[in-house]
């Protein structure tokens, strides 16, 4: 088949979980403010208005993205400052009614090591199982609140496995027992919709780069009337929320980007999702000892992480890279260990199984022809390594 397809003028980029490119719409968007409108949004003067509209403007756009307040939403320098934020933030400012924190076995790393962190100061943290899917039930959430329980952080889809976790539930029962609910809604954003007020969330945060804006900006929602403790002091900035001289750059790139999102999100969700569904086909018939991680149908659109068996997941990383095609390990070798997935690894995954898993993560560049030119690459790939296997047997 490799003989049918031509390779592709473009190279392949299938990591669109890790960081996006910046939409050509918000990159001719943002122009303007690195010269034009140079302002300090705080400043009263004729340049800090000039360019305080389109930061209060940008704001709004967030805010509409997911059905919010515009006064709900501050932005941050990115995600992990957001989880950071929401988390400390609560454990600090209700230290006082209790000390407890509930949240998962999968969260981000900048949920998990913020709540490790608090540990070191006298925090108790409740880690919740997840099954072999990767999926909680919300009953166990009700089983592990205490008399001390202060906060509920939980994701609401996950980096490697795109599930969807059932938030909605989730923040019913933190509403029963009056208790924070945060969640880290950064893979969420843009692949599916978001609406606060059925979500029940108080707290939730937001990456720009994810969803087609640069790196260096983020946002975290906080509910009106909540108040919690400061991250970062100094200025009155974001409402004395969050000190420091606004990005305004950032803020505007990622309001635009939130416009462009929600212009066509449903098509283009259903398309990349045809494309996602074409690949998972694809090498489900051409190569055998495939093992899908995750849960099949509640999920995000765009999320898909494999385990090739008896392959390890940095050669077949290599070997893609080789032909132009940016794919992820499903562990945790990319960044320079050899420890897998603590995701998978939560599931009950073999280890072995769980260092073989590639994720591929598909976005709005990815056309057909890019989904082919893998499929007519990979099972070669995988059995040249499984040749070289004494683990392999057919």
């Amino acid at each position: 088949m490799s003989s049918l397809i031509n390779r592709p003028v473009e190279k392949i980029y299938f990591d669109y979980n890790a960081t996006t490119p910046t939409h050509p719409s918000v990159t001719e968007f943002v122009k303007p403010f690195f010269s034009e409108f140079f302002g300090n949004p705080s400043s009263l003067h004729w340049a800090g208005r000039e360019v305080r509209g389109y930061f209060d403007d940008a704001r709004e756009r967030v805010a509409g993205m997911i059905n919010a307040k515009p006064g709900e939403i501050v932005f941050t320098g990115c995600g992990s400052e957001s989880d950071n934020h929401a988390i400390k933030g609560v454990a600090f400012s209700k230290k006082q009614k209790g000390n407890h924190i509930i949240t998962t076995t999968t969260e981000h790393p900048a949920v998990l090591n913020t709540c490790r962190y608090l540990e070191t100061i006298g925090y108790e943290v409740t880690y919740l199982p997840v099954d072999q899917e990767g999926l909680i039930e919300p009953d166990d959430v009700r089983k592990a609140i205490r008399k001390d329980t202060i906060l509920i952080s939980i994701m609401y889809a996950n980096n490697e496995t795109g599930n969807v976790l059932p938030l909605s539930e989730i923040g019913i029962i933190a509403r029963e027992h009056d208790i924070f609910l945060h969640s880290d809604m950064v893979q969420a954003m843009g692949k599916i919709g978001i609406d606060m007020e059925l979500l029940n969330v108080d707290l939730a945060s937001f990456a720009g780069h994810k969803v087609y804006a640069p790196k260096g900006v983020g946002v975290l929602y906080m509910r009106e009337g909540l108040e919690i403790e400061s991250l970062i002091h100094g200025g009155h900035q974001e409402g004395g929320r969050r000190a420091g001289t606004e990005n305004i750059i950032g803020a505007v790139a990622f309001g635009k980007a939130c416009d462009v999102m929600s212009h066509d999100m449903v098509e283009e969700t259903k398309r990349i999702e045809g494309l996602r569904q074409r690949l998972l086909d694809g090498i489900l018939e051409r190569i055998d000892h495939v093992r899908f991680n995750g849960h099949k149908t509640r999920r995000l659109p765009n999320t898909l992480n494999l385990s090739f068996e008896f392959v390890e997941a940095e050669s077949l990383l290599i070997a893609l890279d080789l032909q132009d095609i940016a794919v992820s390990s499903g562990s945790a070798c990319s960044s320079g260990s050899t420890e897998p997935s603590h995701v998978l690894l939560a599931m009950n995954i073999p280890p072995e199984t769980c260092q073989s898993a590639i994720r591929f993560s598909l976005g709005r560049g990815n056309k057909k022809e890019d989904v082919d030119f893998t499929l007519s690459v990979l099972p070669d790939i995988v059995a040249r390594f499984r040749a070289m296997s004494p683990l392999y047997r057919k």
